[in-house]
């Protein structure tokens, strides 16, 4: 089968022949790959990054896709912790982290939205109790993952989203996915940081894609301005946008009742993920969530791997695409 190969963490996969994997047992079934998503994290997994990877080379990158079963459904599936990902013309999958897709269903859509919207579905239903009228920060909200979370927490229940971000012109269009208050983060870091202050006080719920500075000056002018510093403040680490560390002042923990959390891999286990595929896909398939997705055959990889061009799109390999 072709496939695109990761060789060396230094360079960019390549477009090439490689040995079609093989089901191990009954669970594990391979399906004709229709669809996957270049993800931030596909990135990481093919750099070696991602606090999940291993020195294990080659390796086909891909983290989920859709895909065709032997009997022709379409199946939405988790690619297994693994070398042999989902970026190739076929892929096993194993029958407990898939999810058959309904009839209709556009597969480029599932393959764009499923990975980014995720990641704020998940923190949501799974690490916090979001309450109806609940208020939402999104930090880092002009990305594909904060567009998402915009929407998603809206539709799960928010009464007012904050959307932080350094794209201006995004910034502007996510008024019509949601968001009820936009704040730039270009510009001076403290100057934003203040802002934030002033105008996310009250949030109840912070999921933050950025991590890094903005995070870290964030954090006191959100708690000092706080109306009732004793009513919870939940801020989920999700992204590490721009950086993996920050400082965390200690009088946050102690002076406001302000709980710091992470979600993804390891604090949510693969059967919580699963659990909530359905559900995802169903919203997706429904329309509610707009996603803005391209799709590229896979024999491109090279080319399409860094091209700028793609910027503010989610990029969907199409390994049948020739």
């Amino acid at each position: 089968m072709y496939a695109a190969i990761v060789r060396s963490f230094d360079t960019t996969p390549k477009y090439e022949i490689f040995d079609t994997p093989t089901p191990l047992n009954e669970k594990e079934v391979l399906v004709d790959v229709i669809a996957a998503g270049l993800h931030p994290r596909v990135r990481s997994q093919a750099n070696g990054s991602h606090y999940t990877s291993s020195d294990k080379l080659p390796l086909i990158p891909g983290i989920d896709g859709v895909g065709r079963m032997p009997d022709g459904q379409l199946v939405y599936f988790v690619a297994p912790d693994s070398s042999m990902g989902t970026f190739a013309e076929k892929a096993v999958i194993d029958l407990r982290r898939s999810v058959l897709l309904p009839d209709g269903v556009d597969p480029i859509q599932i393959a764009a939205a499923m990975n980014p919207a995720m990641s704020s579905w998940v923190a949501i239903r799974r690490r916090i109790d979001l309450q109806q009228g609940h208020k939402v920060l999104v930090l880092g909200a002009t990305g594909n993952s904060g567009q998402m979370a915009v929407q998603i927490s809206k539709l799960l229940g928010a009464s007012q989203v904050i959307a932080a971000g350094r794209d201006e012109n995004r910034l502007t269009s996510l008024r019509d996915l949601g968001a009820d208050v936009t704040v730039s983060l270009a510009g001076n870091p403290e100057e934003a940081a203040k802002i934030l202050g002033e105008v996310a006080s009250e949030v109840d719920v912070v999921l933050d894609y950025l991590w890094g500075k903005p995070a870290e000056l964030a954090m006191l002018p959100l708690l000092t301005k706080r109306s009732d510093r004793s009513r919870a403040l939940s801020w989920i680490q999700i992204g590490s946008v721009t950086g993996p560390t920050a400082a965390v002042p200690s009088v946050a923990l102690r002076s406001a009742n302000f709980r710091l959390l992470g979600s993804g891999q390891g604090s949510v286990s693969a059967s919580g993920y699963v659990a909530e595929l359905p559900a995802l896909i169903d919203v997706i398939a429904e329309g509610k969530l707009k996603v803005n997705s391209v799709s590229i055959p896979l024999s491109r990889i090279e080319e399409a791997w860094n091209d700028s061009t793609y910027s503010g799109q989610r990029v969907v390999f199409v390994p049948s695409g020739e």
